[in-house]
């Protein structure tokens, strides 16, 4: 069982910048593939971005270049650093883990609200 815990949503103006965090429980982080999802107000959940354990990243076109994922082993915890926000970032974001990378995301943290005042 894999538990996952985000912090660090908020309030912040466009341009502006803000970084979460997602702690995730368990001894063997290095082979859980991460991903940070978002939903916004009225639309389907989508894939931010996503970490496997190599540090390969992928990310969806509306945020690269201006969206970081990274993962701390020492710490078991994965970030996404956005700079640049645009009101259109606005949504619920969530961390997930899968072991199995040709699996669906199983594990899933309580999601954090991030708002993008333009």
């Amino acid at each position: 069982q894999v538990q996952l815990i985000a912090s660090g949503g908020g309030l912040v103006q466009a341009g502006g910048s803000l970084r979460l965090s997602c702690a995730a429980s368990g001894r063997t982080f290095n082979s859980y593939q991460m991903a940070w999802f978002r939903q916004a107000p009225g639309k389907e959940r989508e894939l931010v971005a996503s970490i496997i354990g190599t540090g390969r990243t992928e990310y969806v076109d509306s945020v690269r270049g201006r969206f970081t994922v990274s993962r701390d082993s020492a710490e078991s915890t994965v970030y996404l650093q956005m700079n640049s926000l645009k009101a259109e970032d606005t949504a619920v974001y969530s961390c997930a883990a899968r072991i199995d990378p040709f699996d669906i995301y199983k594990y899933w943290g309580p999601g954090t609200q991030v708002t993008v005042s333009s």
